[in-house]
């Protein structure tokens, strides 16, 4: 068999070749048997040696399978530095040397192991070049055991009919561009809890919790944050282990694809939080996971990451391009989820991400751009969308870096979306002005309509703007409780008005006024009080909107769908613009009162005579509001205003947004 893996030219001070300590142990026949024929065909082999492999999950791991009728599984694992290699189980006392696997030139170690059946736990032990032997989780596991244990389980995928076709089709055929996009970010372990002692509920439990509730507040699209198999709860997923295994605190794999089958059979899509920055240090883990630097830089200041104390994949070597090329195509492949969304892309892109001179490693022209970090996103996207029409990948990426979101053949990184990390910290940091100052600052929420088509934008009130002393985003508002809510209920509303796809973090929808915390669930008795209801109804009805209203979500990511009225009202801290509908005829006007101040007689220009009706007012009574308004709708008037020959006068709510449309 051809040699697939380079051990020493992509990492030289890391890799130890084997020869250099004693010799391999072979197994005896008695006990395993070698692969019959060589794992990967000739065909596969300029895949593995160009870093572009995606398939690498049926191929290592443990694969559960029938040998001359003996039933057993076929174990391989990527250790080339290991003197031996062999599988830790019940069946051999977690004993190191017996159920022994085999190596070749490539620097996989492979056997099938009669009587090691699907529900068994196990582990690898490695022989290190220094003689310890080191247990390690499968990198490729499909199951783990739930924390605090640590071993990965024996587990067939196969099996499960699934009953989405109408909604995969559905995805196929859509331009999810042009159409409506309002995510739900849910952590699993802490949306609901259940009363009968169980820490958390099954995946098949919340299926259905959480599709009755995103229908009735008409989400489109929910974001798990990461399912991906982790030791520490307080990661929240985001120290991941297991790269191929739905963690097993709520259930199985099983459990998991009925998860996704169930949202997908009632129209919800959902997308799954994916870390392929770094990765935690747990001695089980993949830190080291040969004696030797496998998957991280052995130098500190490419392999270590300061801020989160984690290490940082050696996107250099086509090793590690093809485990983590592998485990993004595995979960649109197995479980059928819409798309990733791919945390900390800026911490990829540059080498000196969080560190200062001389803590970091330029590149090979001098440069602080991660080359080989680039050039992996750009294979995972060009992979994922010529294999999965329809999904979506998206960047929580928080720098100036261009072409995010356009496709790598223009010189793009080729995600379908960005999460618009300016948008959200200049308009957090604008209402939490006292209103009285807020005319200082009125280029802090018009400054964002400079750059909002160079990229395709997601507008996200995500998990982070709660959390770490931030206060929950409700205390976050200035002012007495009226205000508070009354601000909240402005953000919502100017958020659900501006181009861009939304997303929202669980229990925002409730006015928690507490911080984010995942060892509870969120405040859901908070919905006993009139004011928190109103703010739930709100978001119902704006979600309602974005999917009814062309206006409000066709041309999201194109500059025609949008024009500013006046931007420039400082004096009275207003805004108005319209959205279009790609027709140019549909449109929806806004106007924003960001001063508890009714303005009445407020004049703004309109392009069309007629009634134009209120869609939305969020000081309406049934938003716990004080139900200032225009007694839902008003004529416009020929006088001339901001450009266009009609005008209407409003009375505008205080700390308000009104969402007019003409009525034809």
């Amino acid at each position: 068999m051809k040699k697939l893996f380079s051990k020493l030219r992509h990492n030289p001070p890391q890799s130890i070749p084997w020869r250099q300590g004693a010799e391999r142990t072979a197994a005896p026949a008695s006990m395993t048997h070698p692969p019959r024929q060589p794992l990967f065909s000739e065909s596969e082999l300029y895949y593995l040696r160009s870093g572009t492999h995606c398939l690498m999950y049926s191929k290592l791991g443990a694969h559960p399978d029938v040998v001359d009728g003996v039933a057993g599984t076929r174990f391989a694992v990527w250790a080339p530095n290991a003197r031996d290699v062999s599988v830790l189980s019940d069946a051999n006392g977690w004993t190191a040397g017996r159920d022994v696997l085999h190596p070749s030139e490539d620097g996989i170690w492979s056997a099938f192991l009669p009587g090691i059946v699907a529900g068994q736990a196990y582990k690898f032990g490695i022989r290190t070049a220094w003689g310890d032997v080191i247990q390690k989780a499968d990198p490729f596991e499909f199951q783990a055991e739930l924390r605090p244990k640590s071993a990965s389980i024996v587990c067939d995928l196969g099996g499960y009919s699934w009953h989405d076709q109408d909604w995969i089709r559905h995805r196929q055929t859509t331009n999810w561009l042009e159409a409506p996009i309002a995510t739900y970010e849910v952590h699993l372990g802490s949306w609901r809890r259940p009363t009968d002692g169980r820490e958390f509920f099954n995946y098949r439990e919340l299926a259905h919790m959480l599709v009755d509730y995103c229908r009735q507040m008409h989400y489109t699209h929910l974001q798990l944050m990461p399912v991906t198999e982790h030791p520490f709860d307080g990661s929240w997923g985001y120290q991941t282990v297991g790269y191929f295994a739905p963690t097993s605190r709520f259930g199985t794999p099983h459990d998991f694809m009925y998860f996704m089958d169930y949202c997908h059979q009632h129209g919800i899509g959902v997308f799954v939080d994916w870390v392929p920055a770094h990765f935690p240090t747990d001695g089980h883990g993949l830190a080291r996971f040969d004696g030797t630097c496998l998957f991280e830089h052995e130098d500190p200041r490419q392999g270590s990451h300061p801020d989160w104390g984690t290490l940082v994949f050696n996107f250099g070597r086509n090793e590690v391009r093809n485990f983590l090329l592998s485990s993004a195509r595995f979960w649109c492949d197995l479980y059928h989820v819409d798309g990733l969304r791919v945390d900390a892309v800026a911490s990829m892109l540059y080498l000196d991400y969080s560190r200062k001179a001389g803590e970091w490693v330029p590149n090979q022209f001098g440069g602080r751009e991660n080359q080989e970090a680039v050039q992996f996103l750009k294979d995972m996207n060009t992979i994922l969308h010529g294999e999965y029409p329809g999904i979506l990948t998206v960047a929580e990426e928080s720098t100036a870096w261009s072409g995010v979101s356009r496709p790598v053949y223009t010189g793009g990184l080729g995600f379908s979306l960005k999460w618009d990390m300016g948008w959200m910290n200049d308009s957090l940091r604008y209402m939490s002005h006292e209103p009285i100052h807020r005319a200082h600052h009125q280029n802090e929420l018009s400054f964002r309509m400079v750059y909002a088509f160079t990229e395709n934008f997601v507008l996200p009130l995500s998990h982070d703007e709660v959390v770490h002393g931030k206060r929950s985003l409700l205390s976050q508002m200035p002012g007495d409780d009226w205000q508070k809510f009354a601000n909240l209920r402005l953000l919502y509303g100017y958020q659900y008005a501006m181009p861009g796809k939304k997303l929202l973090f669980m229990g925002g929808e409730l006015g928690q006024w507490h911080e984010w915390n995942h060892g509870a669930e969120i405040d859901w008795a908070l919905l006993a009080w009139e004011k928190h209801r109103g703010l739930q109804a709100l978001l119902t009805r704006l979600n309602e909107l974005h999917i009814q209203e062309p206006a409000l979500h066709e041309l999201d990511v194109d500059g025609n769908g949008f024009a500013w009225i006046a931007c420039d009202d400082w004096q009275n801290s207003t805004f108005s613009f319209i959205r279009y509908a790609r027709d140019r005829k549909d449109f929806v006007v806004a106007v924003l009162n960001f001063t508890p101040i009714v303005r009445d007689g407020y004049r703004i220009g309109v392009p069309q005579l007629g009634f134009y009706t209120e869609l939305v007012n969020s000081d309406a009574e049934i938003f716990g509001g004080s139900n200032t308004g225009n007694g839902g709708g008003m004529y416009s008037e020929p006088v001339p205003a901001h450009g266009h020959s009609q005008s209407l006068s409003l009375r505008l709510p205080p700390l308000g947004i009104l969402l007019l449309k003409p009525v034809r």
